[in-house]
């Protein structure tokens, strides 16, 4: 049998839960040191339960837990930190990098630096007043870590670098090929691809672009998998557009 190993104080943020037999849930998390993991909170759903009002999402946990399989057992939950505090559309883009993070990560895989940048972009949306720039930095930072890095420097056909006057499709297996037509879902100019590499967020039409050119790459690395997360606020940008005048 597996020696069990217990584990405690370890920072950590909540990104899913579920309800598991009568009072209890089953939790995905995600900590520096021992990446995405799932733990049994036993009568976590419980009234007379002290865990209630700490184990949800967004808010910084010190979690302490026991696991000799693929499924650990939480044996305590504290606040690591004050409430992050996210509304609307930052809500539900936090509900969607959580999601991203449950599909492209493997369990039991350490990622230090993903948890960082999680952590750094739940408080960023918080704070901004465009959720969409805060989005694109950790999309873009995520691919990198994962080993998914956009090209971004130079054309795959001829090895040289991106012209700003050339119009390149973007092809997520190999990079930028240089083609003649100016229009397609992939398609972007030298210059604007460059300023996506540079991640000039600031500017809208390069926020918009490194948003076409993100959705359709990190769709090809969830291989089909749907973000529920990402229909949901599509669906209600769709209706607040509908009852504007």
């Amino acid at each position: 049998m597996q020696a069990s190993k217990r584990v405690q104080g370890e920072p950590a943020f909540l990104l899913h839960h579920r309800p598991f037999r009568d009072a209890s849930r089953i939790l995905d998390i995600i900590s520096p040191e021992y990446g995405r993991l799932a733990l049994v909170a036993r009568g976590s759903r419980s009234a007379k339960s002290r865990l209630r009002g700490i184990l949800r999402p967004f808010l910084p946990l010190r979690l302490s837990w026991v696991i000799r399989s693929e499924l650990g057992t939480l044996t305590g939950a504290e606040m690591n930190g004050a409430p992050i505090s996210l509304h609307g559309d930052a809500l539900m883009s936090g509900y969607y990098i959580n999601e991203l993070l449950l599909k492209l990560l493997h369990r039991h895989d350490p990622q230090p630096e993903i948890f960082t940048a999680y952590m750094n972009t739940i408080e960023n949306l918080a704070a901004s007043a465009d959720v969409a720039i805060p989005l694109r930095h950790f999309e873009m930072k995520l691919l990198r870590l994962l080993g998914y890095a956009l090209n971004l420097e130079h054309d795959t056909e001829m090895r040289k670098p991106l012209r700003s006057d050339t119009m390149y499709e973007y092809r997520v297996e190999q990079g930028p090929v240089p083609v003649g037509d100016r229009k397609g879902p992939m398609v972007f100019s030298g210059q604007e691809l460059t300023a996506v590499r540079n991640e000039d967020f600031d500017l809208p039409e390069v926020l918009s672009c490194a948003g076409r050119l993100l959705r359709e790459v990190i769709s090809f690395h969830l291989g089909g998998k749907e973000l529920k997360s990402r229909k949901v606020l599509l669906e209600l940008r769709r209706a607040s557009a509908m009852r504007s005048p």
